[in-house]
């Protein structure tokens, strides 16, 4: 690591100690995760290391927890249970977060900050709240225990997420061009699919991705709302842990924090292009 020559000796301390302080929280954040992944690998139907895993014996080691997940009934419709759900309530989420966005980037738009703190509010509220309300107020109107009543709260969850994604990107939107085009006899929804969505396009996927993750990986709301049909896969594993620890819970871990890694990649890679995008390199 070079440091610029006018930094006196207690300066690269200090710099030498924040790197291994970053180094150690990530350690501390990370370690708890990726000890699951030599875990679902484990031969024996326990959550620790065996002795043969520690001596890597070969035959310590197994995949049949991950071909455990496509023979039990109960995790594959979790499985598609998660996806189905996550989608449903991405696209709806996408689209109502990216209009409310847009709307409220507008400078005339009036009372913009308290429309805004109600939009985030599901980022701000105890979830624990949220699902009992929900729940409250889903029965009242038939939803409880349907599909379509877990993909409308999901999407209530994923909202705030795409708001405030696709209100970054527009922080450095140029209007005139809007204005140009409207100016011009373009129509509204020309405007906006050729003008002001292309430009906007990396936060709006971005949004997305962090609408679907959060649907993925909900399980309050899930566990008032949700009947037996609609299991997820955060419910299958929270039942597995409740009534029948099993190692089957580490291989579907391991596969939901892969699944994780890789639309964490996506969205930084989505978050450097909009970068690129509004400082004009692409």
């Amino acid at each position: 690591m070079k440091f610029p020559k006018y930094f006196s000796i207690w300066q690269k301390i200090g710099m030498h100690g924040l790197r291994l302080t970053a180094w150690a929280v990530l350690a501390f954040l990370m370690i708890p995760i990726l000890v699951i992944i030599p875990l679902s690998f484990n031969a024996e139907p326990y959550f620790t290391f065996t002795e043969g895993m520690l001596t890597f014996d070969p035959d310590a080691y197994s995949l049949k927890w991950y071909a455990e997940i496509f023979n039990d009934d109960k995790w594959m419709l979790a499985i598609k249970n998660s996806f189905f759900i996550g989608a449903c309530a991405t696209l709806i989420a996408t689209v109502l977060g990216t209009f409310a966005a847009i709307g409220l980037s507008n400078p005339v738009m009036p009372f913009q900050r308290a429309i805004m703190a109600m939009l985030l509010s599901p980022m701000i509220v105890p979830l624990i709240i949220t699902a009992a309300g929900m729940y409250f107020f889903y029965t009242q109107l038939g939803l409880s225990g349907s599909y379509l009543g877990v993909i409308i709260a999901h999407a209530a969850l994923g909202t705030p997420f795409v708001i405030i994604t696709v209100n970054a990107s527009l922080s450095g939107f140029d209007y005139s061009l809007m204005r140009a085009s409207l100016g011009l006899g373009a129509p509204p929804v020309y405007t906006f699919f050729n003008v002001i969505m292309p430009l906007i396009r990396p936060g709006v996927i971005s949004g997305a991705l962090f609408a679907f993750v959060t649907s993925f990986d909900e399980v309050v709301v899930i566990l008032f709302l949700a009947g037996p049909e609609q299991r997820t896969i955060p419910r299958q594993m929270f039942s597995g842990l409740r009534e029948q620890i099993n190692p089957t819970i580490l291989a579907v871990a391991v596969l939901l924090v892969v699944i994780s890694g890789l639309l964490l990649l996506t969205i930084e890679y989505l978050r450097a292009r909009g970068e690129r995008i509004r400082s004009g390199e692409i």
